[in-house]
């Protein structure tokens, strides 16, 4: 089961034998939610905070200012994917190592002394190398917070703690908005452009939040005293066995490595070797796409039929609301009916009336107001992000190949984001008919792309029941104490699909 481990972190609180009510858990729930949950939550605000601000800042005049054109702002956001990318795996790796409660607050220390110093930005190489330093310094944030979160909740309570983790990040964008709306009307203070005082001002409210998070992450449920915590810590000796033992049980892999035991070479390779996650991976590059880009350039876009810019700041936030409701609801019904790749699917068909309008429709013809509602439906699609996150989690069945495979996931995102930033050009503007072309194309191949997971994923549980069920009772305990085997690749083991 792996629990060779546990002596130097949970072997104290480990006892197969321990019975809790329901009434219990629920309760330990219910305050890991507003000790742990809650503040996770606060930092993906941060994040989301100084990723996307970008987007208010361009109303702004940023571009004309800095002598940019919409391909150096297309150039930028590849650049910051790229990078994003490039550092997730390296980051997780320094996660293993130093843990995810000293490495988070790092992180967030570091990216927003560069996310503040964007207030001095003044030429097209400075605004590039930002984008590329706030990449490589905010990569890995999101699954090493996945893995955090799997110390403490059952593999279907995370998917659903996840969609309200992505629901924070909508909630950012919206306070973005409404910040925006008062950052941006500071133009001419002291002679600085409105932009240059949002980026500052965010930048440093995510500087407290890294320094509050030094104290607010403990490193695991048995290790929450300090002397910022409280000397007896957050959870009681009981719930601190009902943490642990809970977990474990619903997943015994989670017994199988320290939260601060670096991940060697042979097993990062193992974990990246595992093909059953690789069409995860293929979804996370393209499941976004058609969103993605539209959503980029939506504060542009209004701003070009007419709209303020404060008018525009306000406009996205009906859809990044209707987003809210929508993810909440498509994550809870994919735990409901068991069935993540149909779920998943949805937003694609969501999508489909929205853009064969956008790429048939002379929106210059069109009510500018017509064309806000447009685009507000359709960028407030039910969002499958958090559902393919617990999937991946829930399909990799190790410690090792948990946070190796969200790193990839969130890699693979990334790539999709370097896609998408290029899809809308200045050549095709103002209708970007050739790039709402291509939107549909990629629609019809993730319709395609998840039935055929859904049946990769049925087929390989078929396999492996089939050999298990030729097994005897004898045979079965044998393979169980003497196999190989591990993670995703056990007989015993199922995928979720």
């Amino acid at each position: 089961m792996g629990f060779d481990i546990l002596p130097r972190e949970n072997i104290h609180r480990f006892d197969p034998n321990a019975r809790w009510t329901w009434r219990e858990e629920r309760a330990l729930v219910r305050k890991i939610d507003f000790r742990i949950m809650l503040w996770t939550c606060l930092m993906f605000c941060a994040l989301e905070m100084d990723r996307a601000n970008i987007k208010q800042a361009v109303t702004d005049d940023l571009l004309p200012e800095l002598g940019l054109t919409t391909n150096d702002y297309n150039i930028g956001n590849s650049l910051f994917a790229l990078s994003f990318l490039l550092a997730e795996v390296p980051s997780q790796l320094v996660s293993k190592w130093l843990g995810p409660d000293r490495w988070i607050p790092i992180q967030m220390v570091l990216w927003s002394m560069v996310a503040s110093s964007q207030f001095m930005l003044s030429s097209r190489a400075g605004f590039l190398t930002s984008r590329v330093f706030l990449g490589v310094l905010q990569g890995g944030f999101i699954p090493t917070v996945v893995l955090y979160l799997s110390y403490f909740y059952k593999s279907h309570e995370l998917s659903i703690r996840l969609g309200f983790f992505w629901t924070a990040m909508v909630f950012a964008d919206i306070f973005a908005a409404i910040s925006a709306f008062a950052l941006l009307h500071m133009r001419g203070v002291l002679g600085y452009s409105g932009w240059r005082w949002l980026f500052l001002v965010e930048g440093l409210i995510t500087l407290i939040f890294g320094l509050l998070a030094f104290g607010l992450m403990p490193a695991g449920p048995t290790q929450t005293a300090s002397w910022f915590r409280g000397k007896k810590g957050w959870f009681t000796p009981r719930e601190e066995k009902i943490i642990v033992n809970r977990v474990i049980r619903d997943d015994p892999s989670k017994g199988g490595m320290h939260n601060r035991e670096p991940l060697t070479f042979r097993l990062l390779w193992k974990s990246l070797c595992d093909y059953d996650l690789w069409p995860l991976y293929l979804i996370g590059i393209t499941n976004h796409i058609p969103f993605a880009t539209p959503s980029t350039y939506l504060t542009l876009t209004l701003k070009g039929m007419g709209f303020t810019t404060f008018e525009t700041n306000l406009l996205v936030i009906p859809s990044q609301l209707l987003h809210v409701v929508n993810m909440i609801i498509i994550t809870y019904v994919s735990e409901m009916v068991s069935q993540l790749a149909l779920v998943a699917v949805i937003p694609q068909i969501w999508s489909l009336p929205f853009l064969l309008w956008l790429r048939f429709v002379d929106t210059s013809t069109v009510s500018r107001w017509a064309v806000w509602l447009v685009m507000t439906i359709f960028l407030g699609n039910p969002y499958a992000h958090p559902i393919q996150v617990g999937w991946v989690s829930r399909n990799s069945n190790t410690v090792r190949s948990r946070a190796v495979g969200s790193a990839m996931y969130n890699m693979c995102v990334q790539g999709g984001g370097i896609i998408s930033s290029n899809i809308y050009r200045e050549d095709d503007a103002p209708q970007y008919n050739r790039g709402n072309s291509v939107l549909l194309s990629v629609v019809g191949f993730n319709i395609v792309l998840y039935l055929s997971t859904k049946l990769y994923y049925t087929l390989r549980n078929r396999s492996k029941e089939e050999k298990w069920s030729k097994m005897s009772e004898h045979e079965r305990f044998q393979y169980l104490s003497t196999t190989n085997d591990s993670g995703n690749k056990r007989l015993d083991f199922r995928f979720a699909s």
